[in-house]
Formats: structure tokens, sequence, C-alpha cells
């Protein structure tokens, strides 16, 4: 929750599933690209500029739609937010 000039945004959708689910998207391609547009449009409401994540997948899902979406969003690890902040 501290980490010098970033302020957190708590996402509306922050406990809502992207979608990805290992084999999930890949089996159920519709729902989980449904899945991830509700997850995004929160997203891009919240007003975020950079989503951070500590789940890979999540990230290669939420940054996929944003881009295809062409939302100007980055994500971002978390592991990168802390390394960056010494």
């Amino acid at each position: 929750r501290s980490v010098k000039g970033l302020t957190l945004i708590e996402s509306e959708e922050a406990e809502t599933c992207c979608g990805f689910g290992g084999m999930f998207s890949v089996k159920f391609p519709m729902i989980s690209t449904a899945m991830a547009q509700v997850k995004c449009d929160a997203l891009v409401r919240s007003g975020a500029d950079i989503i951070v994540s500590s789940d890979p997948s999540c990230l290669l899902q939420i940054g996929g739609y944003l881009t295809r979406e062409g939302k100007a969003i980055r994500t971002l690890h978390l592991s990168e937010v802390l390394a960056n902040d010494s």
C-alpha cells in the first residue's frame, strides 16, 4: 500500500476472475474473453494508468485484452513495482 510515487486504486471487480485460468481460456475462449471484458472494463473505469498483479497469467490475459481494445494501460508484475521502489 505504500510505494513511493504510486497511488493505489482498487478496481470494483478486484475479486473477479480475469478468465484465463490455465486451460480454461483454451477450452472456453468465448467465455474467457467475456470474463476478461468484465474485468478490463472495470479496470478502465478505475482510471488507473498501470495494472499491477502478482499472477503472470492474469497479466497476460488483461494485457492482451487491453492491447486488442486499444487501451493505453500498462500491466506490471508486483515484483517489477517493488524492485523499482528501492
